[in-house]
């Protein structure tokens, strides 16, 4: 038979102590409050802690004494791999990072699929307090955040009631939008929205629908769209709205389809995001329609592949969206009652939007 395999036992917090001949307290200050040892002392802690194998202090054990995860919550109800993919996502994303480098704490993404109704994530997560980026209002996931006794943070969507949020004017911006297309004198317009409930629907989208948006953001976007419209004698009944519930330059595309098959006279496509409106592009590109001649198509979020198309959008600061968010929730405790961040958005008009072509153009279309 052969000898069995002998491990060293792992040096202990006090082992280490023992070792130098000091208290269990120098050690720990080592790691934890260096600025309250010589540096001498503690790069001898250090070295010898190396030499006996000491990992350091337990994070568990310490997070249980001190009651603190050094670590910030990201719950988003997408896919995981959303974060790292949707380009306002992205950003948001990069600013909260950039605010927890700032103070010094971790990030914990938190991501919960379209559908799922198990909150147990939630649960297990061992942070400090949760940003909460756009989730619908009836979503349990948001429910379980805001029962936990930590602060929180909601960016974009939905607005709850004595919880900090930040995100833009989302009706002052659309209305902005609407404002330059009724001067170019756009009247046959299609909207392409992005997911408007839990629920998928891929589709046409009925008033009722649209006015009882779960997801706040682009309720608020149809409804200032309507208010607009309506105002410069359009009946918003007979303006054809499609959903998408996937957030992607295919849905985007796909979505345009339906609506120009259906509507050919629409002189304008106004899309709640830039990156269905990259899709509608590419649909006009295909079918053979001049963009901005023949076809206007607008956005939102301003996001480096709308500016490169030279997009007409309206652009938001997404990585100063995340960084205030963390800001704000990693000051939460200096201060009483919420806080709401409105942040300025900007109508940046490219070449994506001109006058409707007149009866009298050639029409290039299929």
């Amino acid at each position: 038979m052969g000898r069995p395999i002998r491990t060293r036992r792992q040096a202990t917090l006090a082992s280490l102590a023992a070792e130098l001949g000091v208290s269990r307290t120098t050690v720990s200050n080592a790691y934890n409050r260096p600025d309250q040892l010589s540096p001498e002392l503690r790069r001898r802690v250090l070295e010898t802690a190396r030499r006996l194998g000491y990992p350091g202090p337990d994070p568990v054990a310490r997070s249980l004494r001190t009651r603190k995860a050094g670590a910030v919550g990201l719950l988003l109800t997408e896919n995981l791999s959303y974060a790292f993919r949707d380009p306002a996502a992205v950003g948001v994303l990069e600013g909260l990072a950039l605010a927890c480098e700032d103070a010094g704490v971790g990030l914990h993404l938190v991501p919960a699929s379209p559908g799922r109704e198990d909150v147990a994530a939630v649960h297990r997560a061992g942070v400090d307090g949760f940003v909460v980026y756009s989730v619908p209002d009836d979503d349990p996931h948001l429910g379980a955040v805001l029962e936990r006794p930590v602060p929180t943070v909601i960016v974009d969507q939905p607005r709850v009631d004595g919880v900090d949020r930040v995100g833009p004017d989302d009706a002052a911006a659309v209305t902005a939008m609407a404002a330059h297309l009724i001067s170019l004198g756009h009247r046959q317009i299609g909207v392409l929205c992005m997911r408007l409930a839990r629920e998928r629907n891929d589709d046409f989208v009925s008033i009722q629908r649209q006015s009882a948006a779960h997801f706040h953001v682009q309720r608020i976007r149809l409804e200032a769209l309507a208010a607009a419209f309506s105002a410069a004698g359009v009946d918003w009944a007979t303006v054809p709205v499609v959903e998408r519930f996937d957030h992607t330059v295919d849905d985007g595309a796909s979505a345009a389809r339906q609506l120009l098959d259906a509507y050919p006279q629409v002189t304008a496509v106004i899309c709640t995001s830039d990156i269905l409106a990259l899709g509608a592009l590419a649909e006009a590109e295909r079918r053979g329609l001049r963009v901005p001649q023949d076809l206007t198509v607008t956005g939102f979020d301003g996001i480096t592949e709308a500016e490169r198309s030279g997009l007409t959008t309206v652009h938001q600061p997404v990585l100063e969206k995340g960084k205030a968010a963390g800001k704000l929730l990693l000051s939460s405790a200096d201060r009483v009652g919420p806080k709401v961040i409105t942040l300025q958005t900007e109508l940046r008009v490219g070449r994506t939007s001109a006058p409707p072509r007149t009866a009298e153009e050639r029409w290039f279309g299929p």
